[in-house]
């Protein structure tokens, strides 16, 4: 456990440090349009997007799109996984739990926020589709980015968890698209 007192004790001065963005930041949610949408941004984040998307590329894509379609789930299972393992160790709370004044404007999946298993997954998906299928990239990427901000916006995050999600998800994309293009060269022709 001294890791974790430690981690604890590094998570609450970043926590003192964040607090005023996330405070300002949060204040947006006051708004019901902007409460709205990222409620619905965060409902679809928690997978439903994903899940549909994950359906859908073998069909958009015949024939690469079934062997990324396999390869995110395999990859989002391990994304989930790892944030799991991470929150569960590091124990970070969430900024409304810390700090009364920043309003949660969803109840959330989980108790902890470090990092952001939303950000995580949606960045993965993110690099693999850039890798893979550039033009669907672009189209998703303003999805992907307001999973980003809704976790801070729904007083959910921290910028760290989301920064944090957001590399380790990325990182886990890049390198299981390097592993499907090792694999499968003749389908993704670089």
């Amino acid at each position: 456990m001294p890791s974790t007192s430690k981690a604890s004790r590094f998570f609450e001065l970043v926590d003192q440090r964040e607090f005023a963005f996330c405070q300002s930041v949060n204040r947006a949610a006051r708004f019901r349009p902007v409460l709205g949408y990222f409620q619905l941004v965060s409902r679809l984040g928690d997978g439903w997007f994903w899940y549909a998307l994950i359906l859908t590329i073998p069909f958009i894509y015949p024939s690469q799109g079934p062997a990324l379609a396999l390869l995110m789930t395999l990859t989002g299972l391990a994304c989930t996984l790892t944030y799991k393992a991470l929150k569960r160790r590091l124990i970070r709370e969430r900024p409304f739990i810390s700090f009364p004044s920043i309003n949660c404007g969803i109840p959330p999946l989980d108790r902890y926020s470090f990092p952001s298993g939303h950000t995580l997954h949606a960045a993965c998906f993110q690099i693999m589709l850039f890798i893979s299928m550039p033009g669907l990239a672009l189209l998703i990427l303003p999805f992907t980015l307001s999973v980003a901000a809704s976790r801070v916006v729904l007083g959910l995050h921290y910028p760290t968890d989301v920064a944090a999600g957001a590399l380790i998800g990325g990182l886990m994309g890049f390198l299981s698209t390097l592993y499907l293009f090792s694999g499968f060269k003749d389908l993704f022709p670089i």
